[in-house]
């Protein structure tokens, strides 16, 4: 009674306090709120003059009240007296998406319905699109695969039937391959969903959207993570994070939060993880999405169960349980049972341990029956309706061909089947003839690289200079670059009968080359390998022998002019994902005396390495995502006195085969 009693009168002391304040403190919030008011009216006004059907336009003048219910059904009603189902259409989307952030997934699929009606009516494209997206997130998001794949499904074959699409209309292809992607991720297809993120992340890069890039590179991270490789997906989900925090999603960075504390619960590191997490739980509690803030109670509780701290992560477990089954999120109540099942296990209370894992047996074995059931029997309906639909065609066209002329019809059937037939050849032609040309090209370029390899004048004078060593009876010497030399032709005949190697190969061949070309140059050449720790060269392929022509230019233009310290580096080394950079430096005379010296001469040496080069990188290229490039520098002192040569090569090492649907 006496805590009743004090307990009453400190909630009357806080509630005078919350008076006063607010009495204090009103001149201000109303003012806040007269502007913000002031600017939604103006936004409709101008919304009643304008009556766009661009979804871009509309979008640029209530996004930033987009996440305010009551405007938006301010909006809607606004929209339907003046007949403006455009204007309609985007405030129920963005009423759906205000319920989907709170759970509210029935509302949700109801509002982007509406939507999807109104669009229907106006017949906009855009508001259509947006609207079949909108459904399908919130049917992914309640585990209804079936569903959420048809609309993303429909909205991607609308969005990619436009011949120049509109903004929105690319930004809307991203949403559905990531969508869809997502859903393959449900389904444990971790390939097939990668390449639908990676098709995704092309479009947000080219249109600078960091939003879709974070999401994209969240869920890359995710399915790496499923995989097993943890460094990937860590990789990832910090990029994601990166973007999340230049746009200031605290969505966003709860998502990532808690995806990088799963990752370092399994890779042990239990502190970093709990620490990472609870900020997660802290933005959770601040955005109300009961989704985050279930799986953030749960991984909390799985970081401190392997930390045994039991007794915090079994009320930590339970809170998270608690609101996976107040909101119906199965796969968290999955999660949040196996972790109790083993946090029990810990305490010795096998019963409850044995409960927990049975619930989640159960829960987990019906998730996976429904989803399949729902699946396979919606597709073999589907096909069912597809297989009738077109015997009724079938017998459709019959009856029409009984009642038409019999002949005629014949006779335009085999005409048609002619022109096809003639079509179909010429167009087989063509793509031979492309193919043959294309062949030829290689097998030339490939041609044109072994001659110029196998340079007559290089093995004589490489001859010549092991027939010196003999002559000078140096037997040792002689042995052993006679050695290198027959290992390097070897090489460079093993190397020219195939289009790629090894970066590990490419160097031990270079490497030899340099040996044999320094005995020319009394071995006064100082030649040095250096690989960056973060590369692997015997997992990295680039074209054979693609490095010798720049190393021939380091020594015919850069240095054989130089009298003494002569040096060249081969970096390898990789500065970006996507591509291995190997830079090649000397410190010879430079590029502009080595021309001055070259114009003297009587007989040029004219190199044609380095196109043949460029032309197979061209070539080698296709094959990646990404194209090749060269680059030149002229080095100089602090005088500005030539220093030498930096040729700098990106060759692409991501296969644009993991980019193909």
């Amino acid at each position: 009674m006496k805590y009743f009693r004090l307990h009453t009168i400190s909630r009357y002391t806080s509630f005078l306090l919350v008076i006063i304040l607010i009495a204090l403190f009103k001149p201000v919030f109303g003012h806040t709120q007269n502007n913000e008011a002031s600017a939604f009216d103006n936004d409709l006004k101008s919304l009643k003059t304008l009556k766009s059907v661009h979804y871009s336009t509309i979008d640029s003048l209530f996004k930033k009240h987009s996440r305010d219910s009551t405007k938006m059904k301010t909006l809607i009603q606004t929209s339907n007296l003046i007949n403006y189902l455009e204007g309609e259409s985007y405030a129920l989307n963005a009423l759906g998406v205000i319920y989907r952030n709170v759970s509210f997934y029935e509302q949700s699929i109801e509002a982007h319905k509406k939507a999807k009606e109104l669009a229907d009516q106006s017949d906009n494209i855009e508001l259509k699109v947006v609207s079949l997206n909108n459904i399908g997130v919130a049917y992914r998001r309640m585990d209804l695969v079936k569903p959420a794949l048809d609309y993303h499904t429909k909205a991607l074959d609308i969005s990619r039937s436009i011949d120049n699409p509109s903004e929105t209309i690319s930004y809307n292809i991203a949403v559905s391959q990531n969508s869809i992607g997502n859903i393959y991720l449900i389904l444990e297809q971790y390939d097939l969903a990668t390449k639908q993120f990676q098709k995704s992340l092309v479009i947000e890069k080219k249109s600078g959207n960091r939003l879709g890039m974070a999401i994209n590179y969240q869920n890359i991270g995710y399915a790496y993570e499923a995989t097993g490789d943890l460094e990937s997906a860590l990789r990832n989900y910090k990029l994601s994070l990166d973007y999340n925090n230049q746009i200031n999603s605290n969505l966003g960075r709860v998502i990532c939060y808690n995806s990088i504390g799963q990752v370092y619960i399994k890779q042990k590191k239990y502190p970093d993880a709990r620490v990472i997490i609870e900020k997660a739980l802290e933005k959770a509690l601040q955005i109300g999405d009961q989704f985050y803030i279930a799986s953030s109670y749960i991984n909390l509780g799985w970081a401190q169960e392997k930390m045994e701290e039991l007794e915090a992560s079994e009320e930590n477990l339970k809170k998270g349980l608690g609101v996976a089954k107040a909101y119906n999120l199965n796969l968290s109540i999955v999660e949040a049972d196996k972790h109790l099942s083993e946090l029990y296990n810990k305490k010795e209370n096998y019963e409850l341990a044995l409960h927990h894992y049975k619930e989640s047996v159960e829960i987990e074995k019906t998730i996976n029956n429904d989803r399949n059931l729902r699946y396979v029997n919606d597709v073999i309906i589907q096909y069912e309706n597809e297989a009738k639909n077109k015997e009724i065609k079938a017998l459709a066209d019959e009856n029409l061909i009984v009642k038409s002329k019999l002949e005629r019809n014949k006779k335009i059937f085999w005409y048609s089947m002619l022109a096809l037939a003639i079509i179909g050849g010429i167009l087989v032609s063509l793509y031979r003839h492309r193919q043959l040309q294309q062949e030829k090209q290689i097998l030339t370029l490939e041609q044109d690289m072994l001659r110029s390899q196998m340079n007559p004048h290089f093995i004589f004078n490489s001859l010549n200079s092991i027939k010196l060593y003999i002559i000078n009876n140096e037997k040792e010497n002689a042995v052993y670059y006679l050695n290198k030399f027959s290992k390097l032709i070897r090489k460079i005949l093993v190397a020219s009968s195939e289009k790629e190697n090894s970066l590990e190969d490419e160097l031990d061949t270079m490497q030899l080359y340099m040996n044999i070309e320094n005995i020319r140059f009394s071995n006064e050449i100082d030649f040095e390998i250096k690989i960056g720790e973060n590369i692997n060269t015997a997992n990295i392929k680039v074209p054979s022998l693609i490095l010798q022509p720049f190393l021939e230019n380091a020594l015919w233009h850069g240095l054989s002019s130089k009298k003494d310290d002569k040096h060249i580096l081969l970096h390898a080394y990789r500065a970006e994902d996507n591509f291995v950079t190997i830079a090649i430096t000397d410190n010879g005379i430079g590029r502009k005396e080595a021309d001055k010296i070259n114009q003297d001469k009587l007989l040029k040496r004219k190199s044609v390495g380095i196109a043949i080069t460029k032309a197979r990188l061209a070539n080698f290229s296709k094959g990646y995502t990404n194209d090749y490039s060269i680059t030149i520098e002229d080095l100089y002192d602090n005088n500005q006195k030539p220093i030498g040569t930096k040729v700098i090569v990106k060759i692409p090492t991501q296969s644009s085969v993991l980019l193909t649907a």
